[in-house]
Parts: structure tokens; sequence; C-alpha cells
């Protein structure tokens, strides 16, 4: 096989990593739009890696290290620079005792950095798991940086005001980051045309399908946060069941 065809996987992999500088780049630059859109481009492209490598029957260890490191960037290191940047936005600088040192962020906003650190806790966990293939244990990565980017896109001031609240920020990022490690089983969204149609899990996966259409048709972006909860709970309905 050409060696140019067989690195496509990896050249989306890399496209996938540079989303995630850009991203990166665009937060300290103050465009946390342009920052979200770039993670939500990454996530889009890391979808299709994975895709390419099935199709073209060249999964192999190396494609899956550097999709993780990618993963890490994109949707570990990304988002948690939105929410460092939001978090610093409503609270002042602090000094620290009597050697009057002044921070350029308030000491709350590292809280976000709890995102990369549990984001790279569950890749390095995921790639050593060989039971993820058609379900994950833990919240992955990618549902974690969808979340967390889509609060600065929100134009509703009803929503805004909750979501830009720091007390509700800090529960984000403890929240999203527990859940990234935890144990609990939540299934793929892809669907599995080998199982039938009408099978329990197909029929969850359709009924989020159309629960997140209809929130998107309400709501718009501010919807995504509760299409993420969403996925969640029916995970868990469907572990019950």
């Amino acid at each position: 096989m050409n060696a140019i065809i067989r690195n496509i996987p990896n050249y989306i992999t890399i496209a996938n990593l540079f989303c995630g500088v850009l991203s990166i780049i665009s937060t300290f630059s103050n465009q946390l739009s342009l920052a979200a859109f770039f993670i939500f481009l990454g996530i889009f492209l890391d979808f299709f890696d994975g895709f390419f490598a099935r199709l073209l029957k060249i999964e192999n260890e190396f494609g899956l290290q550097l999709d993780s490191l990618a993963d890490l960037v994109t949707s570990g290191l990304a988002p948690s620079f939105i929410l460092f940047k939001l978090l610093n936005a409503n609270n002042t600088t602090q000094l620290f005792g009597e050697f009057s040192f002044e921070t350029p962020f308030s000491s709350i906003s590292l809280i976000a950095f709890l995102i990369p650190i549990f984001a790279a806790l569950r890749l390095a966990n995921f790639n050593i798991d060989k039971n993820q293939k058609d379900s994950f244990i833990g919240l992955p990565t990618p549902m974690t940086a969808i979340f967390i980017a889509s609060i600065p896109l929100i134009k509703s001031e009803f929503f805004n005001s909750i979501y830009s609240n720091t007390s509700t920020l800090c529960i984000i990022s403890v929240f999203l980051s527990i859940l990234m490690i935890s144990k609990l089983n939540l299934f793929s969204i892809k669907v599995n045309f080998q199982e039938n149609i009408s099978s329990q899990l197909n029929m969850m996966r359709l009924f989020m399908l159309i629960s997140s259409l209809i929130l998107l048709f309400f709501f718009n972006l501010a919807a995504i946060p509760f299409i993420v909860v969403l996925y969640i709970i029916l995970s868990i309905i469907n572990n019950l069941l």
C-alpha cells in the first residue's frame, strides 16, 4: 500500500492536534468562540481518523498512541484553557502575603487544569484497556471538551448567567474530571449495523439523537451541556435494564 494512503489516518490525527494548538492560541487572544470552533473541528477530525483506519484496515499501535496524544491536547488541554479564561475573568488577581506577589491569574482558576490531568489518566487507561471498543468506561474526553467548549458560545442571557458563574464552573471542572476516570459504563453513540436495528442499545442511540435535535432546536448551543448530561443518564438507564 502506498505510504501516503497508509498514513491518511495519521494525517487526520495530526490535523486534530493542530486544531487543539490553534484553540489554545485563540483562547490566549481572547477569541473564545474561535477557540471553541477549533475544538469542535478537532473532535470532528478525531472521528474520521478512526473511520479511515478501519476502512483502510491499517489500525496499529502507533496510530492509537498518536490519537491519544492529539486528544490530550484538543479534548483535554484546549478546553481547560477556555475554562481557565472564564474563571479568571470572574475573579481578580491575588496578592500572596507579605511578599505582595501579584499573580496574572486568580488561584481559583487553576481548578480548570484538573481537566487535562484527568484526561491524561483516562486516555492512558483507555490505551491499555482492550474492552473499550463498543462502549466506554468513564466519560470520553471529547464529550468533556464539547461540554466546556459550548459555554462561550451560549448567547442566552439566562443560560449564560448560569454557566459563567464561578461556583458552577468549578463544579463543572471537578464533576467532569471525576466522570472521566469513573467506572461508569457509557455506550458508544456509533450505530452498530451488526446489531438488530431494534436492539435496546440502538433504541437508546435513536432516542438520544432525537432528543438532542429537539434540545438544539429549542435551546440552540445552550443545549449542548444538557445533551452530554442526557448521554450520561441514558447510559446509566441502559446499564440498569
